[in-house]
């Protein structure tokens, strides 16, 4: 039985070892395994592998949803303290990462223009944000106008997100055939779920079923697919699609 019990720790440490030459990382490691198989492999377990595997990112997301359930204004309140005792532009957008979380569209537009006046004014990154966080607040036409100047000043900056999101604030503005063409741009240019789904919901919510029955059909082909973990990611979109679906399905 001892011969047994040091074969399996030693066959631990193999399994290390491939793992190390994999993944790069320092050869001292394979002397470590080898010399102290037992010991060697819970260090390496607990310092390299774990933290690095989908299980330690899977339960660090999970601890952060627990943690937002059970107190969801915390990041605000941290936030808003830490703009405070030090308003920095780094912690102004915080905030208004923060309170579009939290729901208040319109203060975190509000936080995020004032970020555009200073010398982050041409960053792309914030001018997205800026646009999020407009066209949940209802502000469409100055989300699409700030989105039209990510593209003019790079095309390729987050290129699927600014032809969804541009849509969408055309959509809102009611300039609806410019709101068509971002549709038709994304989906036959990235083909994902997402462009497939946001052309869905507007088909559905401007009267055009033939559009939307087509996109709902390879919805739901891909979605047989999908496992636990593709429906929890995509949930606040399918819940959308739904509504958008059963308000379609509603009308005369």
């Amino acid at each position: 039985m001892p011969f047994a019990g040091i074969g399996l720790h030693i066959l631990i440490a193999l399994f290390f070892a491939v793992h190390v030459v994999r993944s790069g990382q320092p050869i001292y490691w394979l002397f470590i395994l080898f010399s102290f198989p037992l010991l060697g492999s819970i260090v390496y377990f607990i310092v390299i592998y774990l933290p690095n595997s989908r299980l330690h990112t899977g339960a660090r997301k999970a601890v952060a949803v627990a943690a937002r359930a059970l107190d969801p204004t915390r990041e605000l309140r941290e936030a808003r303290a830490a703009f405070d005792f030090t308003p920095t532009a780094q912690n102004q957008m915080r905030l208004a990462a923060a309170l579009l979380a939290t729901g208040a569209a319109q203060e975190s537009a509000a936080n995020y223009e004032a970020c555009l006046k200073g010398p982050f004014a041409a960053d792309l990154e914030i001018k997205y944000c800026a646009a999020n966080a407009h066209l949940q607040s209802g502000d469409f036409a100055r989300s699409a106008a700030l989105l039209q100047e990510v593209r003019a000043a790079d095309p390729g900056f987050r290129a699927e997100p600014v032809h969804l999101l541009l849509a969408r604030a055309l959509a809102g503005a009611g300039r609806n055939e410019e709101a068509r063409t971002e549709f038709e741009a994304a989906h036959g240019r990235f083909g994902s779920f997402e462009a497939r789904a946001e052309y869905a919901i507007w088909a559905y919510r401007n009267g055009d079923p033939a559009t939307a029955q087509r996109l709902q059909a390879d919805i739901d082909q891909i979605m047989e697919r999908w496992n636990r973990h593709n429906r929890e990611l995509n949930a606040p979109l399918i819940r959308r699609l739904q509504a958008a679906r059963e308000e379609g399905g509603a009308r005369p």
